[in-house]
């Protein structure tokens, strides 16, 4: 259009945009009465859903009113096609970024609710994202009018280059893909590695493994090098897991006193100690006639790794008062080492015997009121 804006196209423009930005604004509400009802849902998705949509439909209004009010001036055509691109571009980012946000809510909703699946993993969840983004980029080039067969074309040739120069990275990508689909290690898992570390599992995302130690201390572990290392796995097949606690008593000990009263102890510290498993069926077993002591094993049932502390020290300190009050003695270990006077003459010691002889005598030979006395 040629004509000069007049007052009408203004007033126009004016409603439309007051229109959308009302809109905007009822939908913000309406948004914020369906999160109120979402959250009383059992299933996160919807909650995900909401929060994505409370940000995307205010800004699809505000674009549709902005569009609207474009529509209504008379613009020149060139001047309306910029217009249109640019309001196109803000919609379709806006859509992307809410894609991205839905699609990895959902993801990080269903691996948290499936006790198979990494729950907290990062990896699946910033894949979904890149990819969405990706290709909301690629479809914002195509709205502009830049073609973009040469750039996938180009990406295509250039990530040979790239995976050639990455290799560690995609190594651990791969390996962290890996690991979480094969559900040898998943977040909250227990794990001691060949070389010492072990922790909790906090976190897997595309490159390392985050484990916090019983110190509260975070080891970061390269997902290559977790893939490739010997590793025990606390929590699985089962979180619970048995204990062992060795025990030593004297020889004239009665051993089916020592069972009934050490019987007796477990009872009592599996029922009252957190953590315990009192359902599981403790043993004690008889193994060894040591040096001072006869030896046996208490087995004992645990809910998960970190209780079997609490409930050894528990244990042992109630058993040890239980065995002082019956008279069952623990003795310490001896050692008896015979030694046979004048059959060993230290070496250090005989120069220093040799060496005393020689001064008696030189003492002895010399005459009285020497210089030397």
């Amino acid at each position: 259009m040629n004509r000069a804006v007049t007052v009408d196209d203004l007033v126009i423009a004016g409603i439309a945009v007051a229109a959308g930005l009302l809109a905007a604004f009822l939908l913000r509400i309406l948004m914020r009465w369906l999160g109120k009802h979402a959250d009383r849902t059992r299933w996160g998705g919807d909650d995900v859903i909401v929060d994505a949509l409370r940000t995307v439909l205010p800004w699809a209004a505000v674009v549709g009113g902005a569009a609207s009010a474009g529509a209504a001036l008379p613009l020149t055509r060139t001047v309306q096609n910029h217009v249109n691109q640019v309001l196109t571009v803000v919609l379709i980012f806006a859509v992307t970024v809410t894609a991205a946000r839905v699609i990895a809510g959902l993801v990080r909703a269903v691996t948290a609710s499936r006790s198979g699946v990494a729950g907290s993993a990062t990896i699946f969840v910033n894949i979904t994202r890149v990819l969405v983004l990706a290709i909301g980029f690629l479809v914002v080039l195509q709205t502009l009018g830049i073609s973009i067969a040469p750039m996938l074309t180009a990406l295509g040739v250039g990530g040979l280059a790239v995976a050639l120069a990455l290799q560690d990275t995609l190594a651990n990508l791969f390996a962290g893909i890996h690991i979480l689909a094969s559900k040898t290690v998943q977040p909250g898992d227990y794990i001691r590695l060949s070389s010492g570390e072990e922790g909790y599992v906090e976190d897997i995302n595309w490159r390392q493994t985050t484990v916090r130690a019983l110190s509260n201390n975070l080891v970061v572990i390269p997902n290559g090098e977790l893939a490739r290392t010997n590793m025990t796995n606390y929590m699985r097949p089962e979180q619970k897991l048995t204990i062992l606690v060795q025990v030593g008593v004297a020889y004239d000990s009665d051993l089916d006193q020592v069972e009934r009263v050490t019987m007796e102890v477990i009872g009592e510290v599996m029922t009252q100690v957190d953590g315990a498993v009192p359902e599981h069926e403790p043993a004690i077993r008889f193994h060894t006639f040591g040096d001072s002591r006869i030896g046996f094993t208490v087995i004992l049932g645990v809910g998960e790794f970190s209780d079997q502390f609490r409930i050894k020290h528990e244990f042992i300190k109630a058993l040890h008062r239980r065995y002082r009050d019956e008279g069952i003695r623990i003795p310490a270990p001896a050692r008896t080492v015979a030694l046979q006077q004048g059959s060993v003459v230290i070496p250090q010691q005989r120069h220093a015997h040799e060496e005393a002889g020689d001064a008696s005598a030189t003492r002895l030979d010399r005459p009285t009121g020497s210089p030397l006395d």
